[in-house]
């Protein structure tokens, strides 16, 4: 049997998170994804800052799964940018319909670790592969 070989906790929370905060919710008519980034964004500069708290937490699971340091400096770079555009009252509100900087972080995360587990991941694959072929009477 093949190992069951996933991605770390920390990965798997910051794609919940960023879900939630960026594409959560699908607004009707127009098909434009949205999260709590777009809806607390709304409130000036409070929804702002609490907001960069909560993508400041997916940076700092990105640390803690030992993402390297340039990595992170681009997530604080997509965090920064978006941000600042927030803080630009109607400006701000359609830039967080379009910039999803927790997706962007995540994406950033994900490829590091796969990057860094390709061969694994591949292995992972060949055997379930090998495993599906043998249960299904094939060689």
């Amino acid at each position: 049997m093949s190992e069951n070989y996933q991605a770390p906790a920390a990965l798997l929370r910051a794609q919940q998170l960023a879900n939630l905060t960026d594409t959560k919710l699908r607004i009707p008519v127009i098909g434009i994804r949205v999260g709590l980034d777009f809806l607390v964004g709304l409130i000036p500069v409070v929804g702002d800052l609490i907001m960069v708290g909560v993508s400041l937490s997916i940076v700092a699971m990105a640390k803690s799964i030992h993402v390297p340091r340039a990595l992170r400096i681009a997530m604080l770079r997509n965090i920064g940018i978006d941000f600042l555009l927030g803080l630009i009252p109607f400006v701000g509100d359609v830039v967080d319909l379009f910039y999803k900087s927790n997706q962007k972080n995540v994406r950033i995360m994900e490829k590091w670790w796969v990057s860094q587990n390709q061969h694994k991941i591949q292995a992972n694959s060949q055997q379930a592969l090998e495993d599906w072929q043998k249960s299904q009477g094939q060689q």
